[in-house]
């Protein structure tokens, strides 16, 4: 294991830069040490913010990433704990997401997915040797050194990486992202290094289609999915990959971890090792449109949920989204956000402590709770109630939407207009549909939720109309009852005129 790193002054060896990236406790800026001239990145946490927890979280994070040097691995080179910040310095890697890159590319192929996912099981193999289990990879947290072809790839973001002993198995809390979760974690069973494989499985299966093998808009159904390990292989964009790929990623997204392929066997599998007489050097055309789209999907979602968080400045102790500048902003479930419930700790005589199935329980009862809330809102807006819509929000309410022409405004004024002169009285009937909820539990007393919104109505021709729009909404709990305090909402498609009138 690497020596501690001395702790001096950051500012004595290093001169700070612009800004990279920046989450709710943390700052990523580009930065130069004195000494050398060399260029990293550092991120900056501000310990005055943080929880015990969050703290403890925070120098585990620091004494991961110290034992880890690989040139697959995002490297820590300093660690420096001042009075009220911690600063970590990194890698400075310019290159971007590695699934970005690939859509950029003029040529790609299986045999290029093929070294992709080597150096990540290079990585993940690393990990595994030093007793790490890194426990949120997803396509966020893989990066290229550089812009330069043929730069190597970066796994980043320990955040919520765990020391485990040799092949230990126990629950560690629920963690990770949707997606990439493991069967095991989602049926909080004990897991150790194979949930890393698993993840392995899924990116692999769209670094070669651009999709995922598990997808649903529901979560429940999603986890079903990956419970019961059911993905397939559809034609036609699959028939043109060689069945030794097909073999690896069965031999990754195995339900039993005990039976899942290793690091080190994966690495040693013939269309990995091989690669240049199994894997196919064909371009794949299709694979990059695809992966277009997906990008595009993720990054929306990302953009979306980091505007609404912007709104206010909650906080959270056990709920963390991950971004590709290593920065943190505090969310919770979307099928690329990443989650963490606090690690269960055993007792004394070894336990383990099942609390977090009370906490997600809980945790859910509390989600269908700000679902309940969000259609009661919208039902007192599709009937032109005024009075039922300002017991829901809060008087000083506040929102962006394409009516305020781009300012925020606050207050009930600007919403009354629209119900003492529009709301209820161009249409003859409305149906709002709620599509896609994903409620974002930030500590016991706030939450987000962001949705889309359908409505059909039937104007006072009897014209039927449909509008669809995006919208998040930010509630607190304030004497014991939800109120909605902010709203976020976009620009819709379908029935322009109506736009206003049923879209508060």
């Amino acid at each position: 294991m690497a020596a501690p790193l001395a702790c001096t002054r950051f500012s004595d060896n290093y001169e700070l830069k612009e800004e990279l990236g920046k989450g709710a406790f943390s700052v990523v800026r580009r930065c130069v040490q004195k000494s050398t001239g060399l260029e990293f990145a550092a991120k900056i946490i501000n310990t005055k913010k943080l929880s015990a927890r969050d703290f403890q979280k925070l120098e585990r994070e620091a004494r991961i990433c110290r034992k880890l040097q690989h040139p697959n691995i995002v490297r820590l080179h300093d660690s420096i704990q001042e009075e009220n910040f911690h600063y970590l310095v990194f890698d400075l890697v310019t290159g971007g997401e590695l699934f970005e890159d690939i859509v950029a590319r003029e040529f790609y192929s299986e045999a290029d997915a093929s070294h992709c996912i080597q150096q990540i099981l290079e990585s993940v193999n690393h990990c595994h040797q030093n007793g790490v289990v890194h426990r949120d990879l997803k396509p966020e947290n893989l990066l290229l050194a550089s812009k330069a072809k043929g730069a190597a790839v970066k796994l980043a973001d320990f955040g919520l990486a765990i020391e485990v002993q040799g092949e230990q198995q126990a629950w560690f809390g629920f963690a990770g992202t949707p997606g990439y979760l493991s069967p095991e974690v989602l049926k909080k069973e004990p897991y150790g290094k194979p949930v890393d494989i698993w993840a392995c499985g899924v990116i692999l299966y769209i670094l070669l289609v651009g999709y995922p093998p598990f997808w649903d808009e529901d979560q429940h159904r999603l986890y079903a999915q990956i419970k019961a390990g059911a993905y397939d292989y559809p034609s036609p964009e699959w028939d043109t990959v060689t069945p030794e790929a097909k073999n690896l990623i069965n031999q990754m997204l195995t339900v039993n971890p005990s039976k899942r392929i290793t690091a080190a066997e994966a690495l040693k599998h013939p269309w990995i090792c091989q690669r240049e007489r199994v894997a196919s050097v064909v371009h794949r055309q299709e694979t990059v449109d695809c992966l277009k789209k997906f990008n595009a999907r993720r990054k929306l979602k990302g953009a979306i949920l980091t505007t609404m968080l912007a709104t206010r400045n909650f906080s959270s102790r056990s709920i963390v989204v991950k971004k590709g500048d290593g920065s943190q902003v505090k969310e919770s479930t979307d099928s690329s956000t990443t989650l963490e419930d606090d690690d269960v700790k055993e007792d004394k005589k070894g336990v383990v402590d099942r609390s977090s199935t009370v906490i997600a329980k809980d945790a859910e009862a509390r989600r269908q709770e700000i679902i309940k809330m969000t259609e009661q809102l919208i039902e007192a807006i599709n009937t032109g109630d005024f009075e039922a819509y300002t017991k829901i929000c809060d008087p000083h309410l506040t929102a962006f939407e394409p009516e305020a022409m781009g300012n925020l405004v606050e207050g009930m004024d600007f919403h009354k207009f629209y119900f003492d002169n529009v709301l209820g009285k161009n249409c003859k009937a409305v149906n709002t549909t709620i599509l896609n909820p994903h409620v974002h539990l930030l500590g016991d007393d706030a939450a987000c939720i962001a949705y889309v919104r359908l409505t059909q109505y039937m104007d006072k021709h009897g014209q039927a109309h449909t509008h669809q729009s995006e919208e998040s909404r930010v509630w607190h709990k304030k004497d014991n009852k939800w109120q909605n305090v902010h709203f976020h909402r976009s620009g819709g498609t379908g029935g322009a005129a109506f736009g206003f009138s049923a879209h508060k």
